[in-house]
């Protein structure tokens, strides 16, 4: 018999639209969701946390608290979340690096699939991010396209644009990319 996890929701009102935030009993984030997409909640919990039972909480283990930070200027906020998923070892390694992005930079699916080992995984880069249900702390936001283009982001593009400003990335530039890209990647 399996057990039945314990997860925990709470909201937060941000400039961006309203935030779903699933949390266990460590404190670490599981599912991150916009309200406007809550019908995927229960699919995306069941896929990555299995049988669950889930229960309103105000801030639980201070997870809102630090999400509110990162919306209200401290960028570095998010770095202090611990998150939790299950996913594919390939899924897990597009997200784990996706959590080495700076804030304020954005690197090409081209880029993210050369730092995991696997430079002609692109496609793969880009599903494996698409999946991603712990969207923001773990920024898919960050990635665009070779050509400097916005691509798909599960909240919808402008919430993707507003995030990289937020963070301080201009558009006024071509792909920003940091100091570990060679030319080579940026594809």
């Amino acid at each position: 018999m399996t057990d039945t996890l314990s997860l925990y929701l709470d909201r937060l009102e941000t400039p961006a639209g309203e935030l779903l935030l699933v949390a266990d009993d460590e404190a670490r984030l599981r599912v991150v969701s916009w309200t406007d997409y809550e019908h995927r909640l229960y699919d995306t919990l069941l896929q990555h946390c299995g049988p669950f039972r889930l229960e309103a909480r105000d801030d639980p283990g201070g997870v809102t608290a630090v999400m509110s930070a990162y919306f209200k200027g401290d960028l570095c906020a998010l770095d202090r979340l611990g998150v939790h998923t299950a996913g594919t070892p390939f899924q897990r390694a597009v997200w784990s690096a996706l959590r080495e992005i700076p804030c304020g930079t954005t690197i090409s699916y081209g880029t993210l699939a050369a730092r995991i080992g696997r430079p002609s995984a692109v496609r793969a880069v880009g599903l494996a991010n698409g999946a991603n249900p712990i969207g923001i702390v773990v920024p898919c936001h960050r990635v665009i396209g070779g050509n400097g283009a916005l691509t798909g982001y599960g909240g919808g593009l402008e919430r993707k644009r507003w995030l990289l400003e937020h963070e301080g990335y201009g558009f006024g530039s071509l792909l920003r990319r940091s100091a570990e890209a060679t030319p080579a990647e940026s594809r």
